[in-house]
């Protein structure tokens, strides 16, 4: 299969001296984002080569803690209905999305 298109998404970490992350922005010219302000991102890559998981998990140190909390929660929610998309397994994605509950609610996150 032929690649017609690529696109490109591109992630700037403003550093501090101890290369502390101060500052995260993005860019993703196909979709009209052009330096959209981040606190924080989890990028997962899959090596087939290793079978591997890659990450960076990044957080500005200005990340407010109560911020970070929903931020883990929804990515939680995200990777439970990405997961069902991905494998047609609802039953899996149902039981992942009551542990996304019980996670917000050990947190105190839902009112």
């Amino acid at each position: 299969m032929a690649i017609n298109h690529t696109s490109k998404i591109e992630f700037n970490v403003g550093l501090d001296e101890n290369k502390i992350p101060e500052k995260i922005s993005w860019t993703a010219k196909d979709n009209n984002i052009k330096d959209q302000e981040a606190k924080a991102m989890l990028i997962s890559v899959w090596d087939p080569n290793a079978k591997d998981t890659l990450r960076l998990d990044l957080w500005t140190k200005d990340m407010p803690l109560d911020e970070m909390k929903y931020f883990f929660h929804q990515t939680l929610l995200s990777m439970s209905n990405s997961f069902e998309r991905a494998t047609n397994d609802e039953r899996m994605s149902a039981t992942m999305r009551d542990f996304c509950d019980y996670f917000a609610e050990k947190l105190e996150l839902k009112k």
